[in-house]
């Protein structure tokens, strides 16, 4: 496995992924050995921290290339500009951005901004007559992802959400024995990402300004909730993938907030379960507040497990029947290749990166909440 590299493994993968549960991976006639005729042209909304490693993608993407940018920050745009030979035309603010809709060299936009503002940006690139890739979550709510869908439809420009690890191959393998059920029906899965982001202060600090730029996580307009929109939604992604299902009920608790202050309006650590229709149980967590990254599946004859699991790797896990372990890719530079080429092609996305997926997270996300506020389980319809 070692030898292959990301072209070949990837085109290897996505054919070995379009036998799995169709619930999860679809993609037929899908081959990136083909060398494309031209590149996709794409324009990056918001130049954050995971901007940067959209960049990186882009430079190693074959069927996509950074092209554009749209940023509130004039020293940004310069320094991109000179480090990408990106024309100045294609730079954008928030202010004239929808001027973008009379750039002929602009085929998508890719919104990097906040979680409240993806639907703002997604409804102005569709209307620009745009394709888009929002990052995850879709937006805050079922309603804005719903409207997002519908923009997009009625503009007859595509919708795709982030899920950079379903290009992953070590997410490809744990997919296939979960839903090929290698080691028998999967009966428990354990999985959660985590990070301690903020050091306790040895002394009570300032109630922070929760509309501070810097601050939006620890915003609940802004972030949607906590570490369960920002971190959470890989663990239920993880558990969906992996069974090709979808949960029927959820419970959780919130966990303590050693800083009171900073976590005033969000959760520090939510605590989740999932039960699904073949009666799998899945117990996960997602917090602020500690290191966890790790994903543990029990079956009738076995188990697979990965630490790292979730994150951004280097994955490496171990089976029943020995190691798991896949080469290195770039995780955005397969996740573009995957969507570039179909959208080249004016071939259908599959539905598991599109917003239909995206709106299945918010609808469980928003019930893993809703169960924690109250304390009941809650129904999946």
């Amino acid at each position: 496995m070692k030898n292959l590299n990301r072209r070949r493994f990837i085109g290897q993968s996505t054919l070995a992924g379009a036998a799995i549960a169709g619930s999860v991976l679809n993609w037929s006639n899908f081959d990136l050995a083909r060398p494309p005729e031209k590149k996709l042209n794409v324009a990056l909304v918001g130049l954050g921290n995971y901007a940067e490693m959209l960049a990186g993608g882009l430079q190693q993407s074959n069927y996509c290339r950074l092209a554009g940018i749209v940023t509130g920050h004039p020293e940004k745009a310069d320094k991109w500009q000179k480090q990408y030979q990106i024309p100045a035309a294609n730079s954008y603010n928030y202010q004239n951005f929808d001027e973008i809709a009379h750039n002929k060299e602009i085929d998508l936009i890719y919104v990097v901004v906040p979680n409240y503002l993806h639907k703002e940006y997604v409804l102005r690139a569709a209307k620009a007559g745009k394709h888009v890739i929002t990052e995850k979550p879709m937006a805050t709510s079922v309603e804005d992802c719903e409207e997002m869908i519908q923009a997009c439809h009625q503009a007859g420009v595509t919708l795709s959400v982030g899920y950079r690890l379903h290009y992953e191959p070590t997410q490809l393998e744990i997919a296939r024995l979960g839903q090929r059920k290698i080691f028998g029906q999967v009966r428990f899965i354990e999985a959660g990402l985590g990070y301690k982001t903020f050091d306790l202060p040895l002394k009570p600090e300032p109630i922070p300004d929760f509309n501070a730029p810097e601050n939006w996580r620890l915003n609940r307009i802004k972030s949607g909730g906590g570490p369960m929109m920002d971190l959470g939604i890989y663990a239920v992604q993880s558990c969906r993938y992996v069974l090709g299902e979808e949960p029927v009920s959820v419970t959780a608790q919130f966990g303590p907030k050693f800083n009171k202050r900073r976590f005033a309006q969000v959760e520090e650590t939510v605590y989740f379960q999932m039960e699904f229709p073949s009666g799998t149980v899945s117990n996960c967590q997602t917090s602020y507040a500690f290191n966890t990254d790790r994903f543990y599946a029990s079956a009738d004859e076995g188990f697979f497990e990965l630490s790292p699991a979730i994150s951004y790797g280097p994955f490496k896990g171990r089976s029943s029947k020995g190691e798991i372990l896949f080469p290195v890719i770039n995780q955005q530079a397969a996740q573009l290749d995957g969507i570039g080429q179909l959208i080249l092609e004016k071939k259908q996305l599959p539905s598991h990166i599109t917003g239909e997926e995206g709106i299945k997270d918010i609808r469980i996300i928003r019930a893993i909440l809703e169960a924690g506020e109250t304390g009941k389980k809650v129904s999946l319809g």
